[in-house]
């Protein structure tokens, strides 16, 4: 997946909270991500409160690689062993 930084690319449109607190997520934003019926979504809140982040429970594996690819990369600019963690 490519990464957007223009808005025009983010922006899918608004969605209106059901009763029971349910949204239904705009059908171009599920193409692009991939979205299905079934899938099971994490939901977590902003560190500012400012929003919602949403990710497929079948991208934590891959997020969790990326980040610890950093990590191990960022530990190396700074001079310090890889401890293998």
């Amino acid at each position: 997946m490519a990464d957007h930084t223009d808005i025009d690319e983010l922006f899918y449109g608004t969605v209106t909270v059901g009763e029971r607190g349910q949204v239904v997520i705009p059908v171009q934003a599920r193409e692009d991500f991939d979205v299905n019926a079934g899938d099971k979504l994490l939901v977590f809140g902003h560190p500012h409160r400012v929003g919602l982040i949403i990710v497929n429970v079948s991208n934590v594996g891959p997020i969790m690689a990326l980040m610890e690819q950093t990590l191990v990369a960022m530990r190396r600019g700074l001079g310090e062993e890889d401890e293998g963690n």
